[in-house]
């Protein structure tokens, strides 16, 4: 048997999972969680030793699965790694880390991002890297150490990403791929290269930055003492790898033009394959990403929500509904009693509307200080009718994506769903009515650790390409065709929901301020 193994290491744990190379079927797979940290209000830290130990025993866990399903070690011919994005994991001469990873969700370099901005200048920004310096992205957090903690960052001699201190840590090769390096807004996105110019603005040395490398190429190999610590062989290849985005794409096939990628999850995203570059140059700060994608001489745009099935989940925690009772006494998912429950309330909810803005939002405002809520709340509306207005406003916050992307002029095909929330047959369905496109669901149930071992298998030589090995193991296993009558019903919901937002922005930052303001006498 040909096996691949891949990696994804994301916010809340790892996964590993093996795949039978010659049709993709999961063969085994193994999830340990690990801590994130918020010292301060807005900010998100984790510490690389964590992810370490529960990658060793991650894997451990998934080669002893696989061995009861008849897969040998020694059948593992290539190891893939996906990640979260933007994260900084600072290391010193000796290669040792020396402080926690500010990870992508952390909020405090906005400063930063107004001064990197003002020292290369925003259209000149936009030029160089195709993104405008955000909080989450990695550049701006380099910065805030450097500007913070002075003596600290004296101190570092490397900057790698999460997934590649990973795969350092596996093979000891230092290296970024080209995937994540796009999300540092330090890498010239079009060329595939460091950005100089930008690098010399900010004052950071090019030699604090490892080479970038493909992501289907071999980046290592497993050493000796890892082979002792996982069971994996010594010298089993490592592939470059990818971004979690572009695994999850890899993943499901999004490998060639006219297809894209709803992914529903905590946030939402919604991805397309580009052949080129493309900029939003709409206004004076494009509203999407554009990234180096995992295939060779391609790159994708994308958009994110950030409170999609976070949405949901808060519905789930803090509404006081009985659904985890429930839960236990049907046996059914909370969430699939929550969509039950939804179904009852007719499309557009009698005029109730929804803005996810639960964790400020992203695409298309770029404004931490977004807040969500109910709009249009009446006493003739009950608890389905709110349940049903979240899927409904997610659904419209994934059209403000989509929207801008496909302003760019890409032509798509078919889109296709991944992630928790596509795994319900409702929210698929509103959302194939919103966007009045057909969602198409594949044979990918291991997310980005599937796009990761593919990029794996490319590597090892045993797929020609990586749109070769979609081809041979990624398959379209269901489909949602949006109704016409209710895509105009949405359409009209639509323009309500995009007019919300420059109404009430005043109204939110004033929210924000007190938000944060202390209460009399305390």
């Amino acid at each position: 048997m040909e096996a691949l193994l891949g990696i994804d290491l994301g916010t809340t744990g790892v996964k590993a999972a093996i795949f039978d190379a010659a049709d993709g079927r999961p063969l085994a797979s193994a999830f340990v969680d690990y801590p994130l940290f918020h010292p301060r209000p807005g900010w998100a830290e984790q510490n690389p030793a964590d992810w370490w130990q529960a990658t060793l025993e991650a894997i451990r866990a998934c080669l002893e699965q696989g061995a009861q399903a008849g897969v040998r070690p020694l059948d593992v011919r290539g190891v893939g790694l996906s990640g979260q994005m933007h994260g900084i994991v600072l290391l010193d001469e000796a290669a040792q880390v020396i402080r926690p990873c500010i990870i992508w969700a952390d909020q405090r370099s906005e400063p930063q991002c107004r001064w990197m901005t003002e020292r290369v200048g925003a259209g000149r920004l936009i030029e160089l890297v195709s993104n405008p310096a955000l909080p989450g992205f990695s550049a701006p957090k380099i910065l805030w150490v450097r500007e913070h903690e002075p003596e600290l960052f004296a101190r570092v001699r490397t900057v790698l990403l999460p997934k590649d201190y990973i795969r350092y840590r596996l093979t000891g090769t230092m290296a970024m791929e080209i995937s994540d390096a796009a999300g540092t807004c330090l890498l010239n996105v079009t060329g595939g290269s460091w950005s100089r110019e930008v690098l010399e603005a900010v004052g950071l040395d090019p030699a604090l930055l490892p080479p970038v490398v493909p992501a289907e190429a071999v980046a290592g190999a497993i050493t000796e003492e890892v082979a002792a610590l996982t069971g994996l062989p010594a010298g089993t290849p490592v592939a470059g790898g990818g971004a979690d985005n572009a695994c999850g794409a890899v993943g499901n096939g999004v490998v060639r033009p006219g297809l894209a990628l709803v992914s529903i999850g905590t946030s939402g995203v919604v991805l397309a394959h580009a052949e080129a570059p493309h900029v939003d140059r709409s206004g004076p700060i494009p509203r999407i990403h554009t990234f180096n994608h995992a295939v060779p001489r391609a790159w994708y745009l994308m958009g994110v929500t950030q409170g999609a099935g976070l949405s949901l989940r808060w519905v789930r925690d803090y509404l006081g509904l009985p659904e985890r009772a429930l839960e236990r006494w049907t046996g059914l998912d909370a969430y699939e009693l929550l969509a039950r429950e939804a179904q009852g309330a007719p499309p557009g909810c009698q005029g109730l509307l929804f803005l996810p803005y639960l964790q400020g939002e992203r695409t298309p405002h770029l404004d931490a200080y977004a807040r969500g809520g109910w709009i249009g709340l009446t006493a003739a509306h009950d608890r389905r009718h709110l349940i049903r207005a979240v899927l409904e406003g997610v659904a419209f916050s994934l059209k403000d994506c989509f929207t801008i992307i496909t302003a760019q002029g890409l032509r798509l095909e078919q889109v296709r769903a991944t992630g928790g929330g596509a795994r319900s047959p409702l929210w698929r369905q509103i959302i194939a009515d919103v966007l009045g496109v057909e969602l198409a669901v594949t044979n990918a149930s291991e997310g980005p650790a599937f796009g990761a071992a593919l990029l794996a298998g490319v590597a090892a030589g045993l797929y020609p390409s990586v749109e070769a090995a979609c081809a041979s193991t990624v398959r379209v296993i269901e489909s949602t065709a949006p109704r016409p009558e209710l895509v105009a019903l949405y359409a009209r919901f639509y323009e309500q929901y995009r007019a919300l937002y420059p109404a009430l922005r005043n109204v939110f930052h004033a929210l924000a301020g007190l938000g944060q303001a202390e209460p009399p006498g305390h």
